[in-house]
């Protein structure tokens, strides 16, 4: 008699301290707002992210903002991935501005000091001015006759 007592006791503990402990752990299934809009993901490729397009005025042109992996800043083929990607479908005009830091990615299309300080690069396309030109820092290009000392 005293076994089967003993043994009783010992599942109602053993069934009290699974369900305390299963009790503390939440789940970690994310809660979703109904209410939230959903925006579609920025394009992005092996090294960069577009992080936002900036209207330049009124003109319904825009500068892209690029975020370069800041380990790569240097490979100039990420550069040119993220381009033909963002500038394919454009006929007339297309601007890229790059940076390695998310910090310093403006907020307008004017830059402060330091943000240009820390650009990376600009790539313009405008057709109707002729102009197809890349600029880089020379952090990314040394070469004094292809960067700009910012």
């Amino acid at each position: 008699m005293r076994k089967k007592v003993t043994n009783i006791l010992l599942l109602v503990l053993i069934q009290a301290i699974s369900v305390s402990v299963f009790a503390a752990v939440e789940p970690t299934v994310p809660v979703i707002d109904v209410d939230e809009k959903v925006s579609e993901p920025l394009d992005s490729g092996l090294g960069w992210q577009l992080m936002k397009s900036l209207p330049m005025g009124k003109s319904g042109k825009s500068i892209h903002m690029v975020l370069i992996n800041h380990s790569q800043y240097t490979d100039k083929t990420i550069y040119s991935a993220a381009i033909n990607r963002l500038c394919r479908s454009e006929k007339e005009f297309c601007r890229i501005r790059f940076w390695s830091n998310k910090r310093f990615l403006p907020e307008k299309a004017s830059m402060t000091p330091l943000q240009y300080k820390e650009l990376k690069a600009e790539y313009t396309f405008n057709s109707a001015a002729g102009i197809l030109q890349t600029q880089w820092s020379c952090s990314v290009d040394p070469d004094k006759s292809h960067c700009v000392e910012h």
